[in-house]
């Protein structure tokens, strides 16, 4: 793997002055430093504008602009960091771990349910700084023992269970790719096709109906021109017909994006091989990265 200079290594490397004294390790980045690159879409190559605002202009105090608010051109510059492990990082770090009162969390928070009843099951651990104590248990059952009999599990048996599956699945991909992606394909071609033939003349339903709503609006629209149609009744008409195709296209964005998922399908396949090509150096150990990647 290629190493990367530290900021203050990499201007001491060009001759150039620093206020930070030359560190042992020119290679060893600081995790804040690490953190806030992975919070800047910047690094993805593109130029955001309008990250923060004022509500006046007698207003000193600047706010943070809501990401939908902001203006971000794509490919401005080169990229450091893929789209992919950007939207992942965020995703991983817009996880709210459940913290227990000595101050600990689990990369498993919000990823664990119970087989009996499907609640999530919340983590806990001992007072002490012993972590082979730490665990999770069912929350139906903490709420209300008589609807769910309760599941509990050490964090340690779980982490070492996932690691293990985890550690096979990459092991079986790496050994036998072509077939497990033939496999997976169609698997996946079976129980997307049903699906996608459903959702595609539910579209096809949806885009004939706001055609003909479109052709019923101009209809009325000239009838009331030509005064075979009162004000009151076109207001009435119109409102009902923009409310029907408002809810339509509405509908019809969410079934095309359903389409799009499940034709992208079979390309995430291919991606989930790449991963564990390429992720096997991170399997003696679990993160959260590798959890939401390859579980």
């Amino acid at each position: 793997m290629d190493k990367v200079l530290t900021p203050t290594a990499y201007k001491l490397s060009h001759g150039r002055s620093t206020n930070a004294p030359a560190p042992e390790d020119p290679y060893r980045w600081d995790k804040r430093a690490v953190s806030l690159i992975l919070e800047r879409r910047e690094y993805t190559g593109c130029t955001v504008n309008f990250k923060t605002y004022t509500n006046s202009i007698w207003d000193k105090k600047r706010h943070l602009n809501p990401v939908e608010n902001q203006a971000i051109f794509p490919d401005t510059h080169e990229r450091i960091i893929d789209d992919d492990v950007f939207e992942k990082v965020q995703e991983i770090r817009s996880q709210r771990h459940r913290m227990t009162r000595t101050g600990k969390s689990s990369i498993f928070s919000g990823m664990v349910y119970c087989a009996d009843c499907g609640s999530k099951m919340q983590y806990g651990s001992s007072n002490n700084r012993d972590f082979s104590q730490d665990f999770f248990d069912c929350s139906l059952h903490k709420k209300n023992g008589s609807k769910c009999k309760g599941h509990f599990i050490r964090v340690k048996v779980l982490e070492g269970r996932v690691l293990s599956h985890v550690q096979r699945v990459t092991d079986y991909i790496l050994r036998h790719e072509n077939y497990f992606r033939k496999v997976m394909e169609e698997q996946l071609r079976v129980e997307s096709s049903e699906k996608l033939t459903v959702l595609k003349k539910q579209l096809a339903r949806n885009e004939k109906r706001i055609a003909d709503l479109k052709r019923l609006f101009m209809k009325i629209y000239e009838d009331n021109a030509s005064g075979k149609l009162s004000d009151d009744r076109f207001d009435m008409m119109s409102q009902s017909y923009d409310a029907e195709q408002k809810h339509l296209e509405e509908e019809a964005l969410s079934i095309q994006q359903e389409i799009e998922v499940q034709e992208q399908q079979i390309e995430n396949i291919e991606k989930f091989v790449q991963e564990s090509a390429t992720s096997t150096f991170i399997l003696e150990e679990l993160t959260p990265y590798a959890l939401r990647e390859l579980v």
